[in-house]
């Protein structure tokens, strides 16, 4: 299942949001602030490198099973793009 990048940046806003907002209140302090700043960092760049290799994985596999149509579209865009070349010069 494709990872929910768009799910994760908004919980890491929302929990950034209060954070500042029991820092404003004197809750936590400013120590703890960046401590769980820097925990949430972390959590959200694993989230983007997980929904990183899960695309790279799905476009690696959509080659493979693709190959002969990724080949044969390549070599059709190839000839059209020489046609048009030999046809220019004339």
């Amino acid at each position: 299942m494709f990872p929910s990048l768009f799910e994760a940046t908004k919980t890491y806003w929302r929990k950034l949001d209060e954070l500042d907002a029991a820092y404003q209140q004197g809750k936590i302090p400013l120590q703890e602030v960046d401590a769980k700043v820097a925990e949430l960092m972390a959590d959200l760049a694993q989230e983007r490198r997980t929904a990183l290799t899960f695309t790279w994985q799905t476009l690696q596999q959509w080659l493979v099973n693709r190959r002969e149509t990724v080949f044969g579209a390549a070599i059709a865009v190839i000839a059209v793009y020489g046609w048009m070349l030999t046809t220019r010069v004339s």
